[in-house]
């Protein structure tokens, strides 16, 4: 489930005024469906929104949570399912993995805070990081305690003064950083951190409102991201069904460096159909830094426009995909987006793209 199906529940129950638990993966071993950094909400219910397991742990995790929400303290819960006999006695998950979680309380007293903060990084940026305290011996530092660094602010949630200083150095050096937990002594006792970026939802830009634009932008939303569609014809955007992007909008292709800002996006897909128009794109696209720009079309198709573009599809070229997406036999609009898609998504998390069985 995407963080943006969590977020969009955490408004919902906070327009409620309902105290909530935030359910953080803080270590994993062996075989586990999510990694450290993972979130999940629950409810004093037992609705959720988010996965940290396929569903088998979740149902447990409620109880833990009443708990929390009764008692207002952070607690560390772990799942060991790497024994035999959990297949029997336990939950019967059969993952062969540990995780441990922290739970947290939310409510309206403190504002929701820290998952107000880290909703607002994940949905609209900037990049940042939060340190969580998960175990400490100081007891100024409690279990919960939060610090969130994105370079120009900075928020803080149970840390006192005396130790806010070290939390935001800590926070900064990592914040480039993967998920990680630390250890650290500032004299009055030990304390472990959890450090966890915050890196907004990924923003496509696809150029070009075709019907085979349409089952691109279903996918991506369902992925969470957040997708603008331009074109430069008014009848395509007005036919196309883009409900599911967060802008639809007309632009001239020579201008579309001055009319859309393009520090915004990590990915933009290049699908106009038509040589001149996808040419004139992607000489606007060859002076911005999105790391993913893919063109719909053959290989010889990709050449020629290199070519046409000169020094500047040079530049260009190290960033340009095409064809698109990964081999999986993509034979339809919605297999062809769903190839590019996965991609993408490997590409911006910095993956091969390749098949995770083992040979045998």
């Amino acid at each position: 489930m995407s963080i943006c199906r969590t977020v969009n529940a955490f408004e919902r129950w906070k327009s409620e005024d309902q105290p909530l638990v935030l359910a953080t993966v803080i270590d994993t071993l062996g075989s586990t469906y999510s990694k450290t950094g993972q979130r999940m909400l629950l409810t004093g219910d037992g609705a959720y929104e988010g996965l940290v397991s396929g569903g088998c742990l979740e149902g447990d995790l409620a109880e833990h949570a009443r708990a929390v929400l009764y008692t207002g303290k952070a607690q560390t819960v772990t799942y060991d399912m790497r024994d035999e006999a959990d297949e029997l006695w336990g939950l019967g998950a059969g993952c062969k993995g540990l995780i441990r979680l922290l739970l947290q309380r939310l409510d309206a007293e403190h504002e929701y805070e820290p998952f107000s903060s880290i909703a607002m990084r994940l949905t609209h940026g900037p990049h940042a990081g939060s340190v969580t305290v998960i175990s400490s011996d100081d007891p100024a530092l409690l279990p919960g305690a939060c610090l969130i660094n994105d370079r120009t602010n900075n928020g803080c949630w149970g840390v006192p003064e005396t130790h806010r200083s070290a939390l935001d150095e800590i926070c900064a050096r990592h914040i480039t950083g993967e998920s990680s937990i630390n250890s650290h002594d500032t004299g009055a006792g030990e304390f472990t951190l959890l450090f966890v970026p915050l890196e907004p939802l990924p923003r496509v830009l696809v150029l070009g409102a075709g019907r085979d634009a349409e089952p691109i932008v279903t996918l991506a939303s369902q992925l969470g991201w957040q997708v603008v569609v331009a074109d430069h014809r008014a009848g395509s955007l007005e036919q196309g069904a883009f409900d599911e992007a967060r802008t639809v909008c007309l632009v001239e292709p020579a201008n579309l460096a001055v009319s859309i800002d393009l520090t915004q996006f990590s990915a933009v897909i290049v699908m106009s159909h038509h040589l001149d128009t996808d040419r004139l794109y992607l000489e606007q696209l060859a002076g911005s830094s999105i790391e993913y720009i893919g063109l719909l079309g053959p290989t010889h198709r990709r050449e020629r426009l290199l070519a046409d573009l000169g020094k500047t599809g040079k530049t260009l070229a190290p960033r340009l995909h095409g064809p698109v997406g990964l081999d999986i036999g993509a034979n339809s609009p919605e297999s062809i987006a769903l190839a590019l898609l996965a991609e993408i998504h490997a590409v911006l998390c910095g993956h091969s793209g390749g098949s995770l069985t083992v040979a045998k």
